[in-house]
């Protein structure tokens, strides 16, 4: 957390000059993105709220994707990122949206994809600066506490960039 906050604090002092908010769904990460964002004083300006999607059933529960939303996309890819981070951002009515799904290890996920492999996405914006923005990174390790700081750190880096807070 200690190499997270710094960043969550410059994302916050961002959105709270600008008056937006940001929702969070996050999967490998375990909820250190909102864990992050929450510890930085006066969150509640700017964190409309979170959540760790990590199976099917949460998916279909906590932000509305079905079945039928996922015909075609594969959960820890690029399109599942930007679907979530967009679906994040509808249901709680924020000004962006952020997410991330991976596989943090010590294995792959069962969709293929070796242990460090990670997407996320940032949509949103406010009218004139729209924005989207995905991302997938490979760490190349099985070090699944390492993955998953790694996985915030570069879900919150692309946030600050998106929002011009770097």
């Amino acid at each position: 957390m200690q190499t997270l906050i710094p960043l969550a604090e410059t994302i916050a002092a961002r959105l709270i000059e600008r008056g937006e908010t940001v929702g969070v769904g996050e999967s490998s990460t375990g909820g250190l993105i909102s864990a992050a964002l929450l510890a930085v004083p006066g969150a509640s300006a700017y964190f409309r709220g979170g959540g760790v999607i990590y199976t099917p059933r949460a998916r279909a529960a906590l932000v509305n994707i079905t079945k039928e939303d996922m015909d075609g996309i594969r959960a820890a890819s690029e399109p599942y990122a930007l679907l979530l981070a967009r679906r994040t951002q509808d249901l709680l009515g924020a000004t962006w949206g952020l997410s991330e799904t991976g596989a943090t290890g010590p294995t792959g996920n069962r969709y293929g994809d070796a242990a460090g492999h990670s997407c996320t996405a940032v949509v949103g914006g406010i009218e004139g600066q729209l924005g989207q923005r995905v991302m997938t990174v490979e760490t190349g390790s099985a070090d699944r506490q390492a993955n998953m700081r790694a996985f915030a750190m570069r879900a919150l880096q692309q946030f600050a960039d998106v929002i011009g807070a770097r």
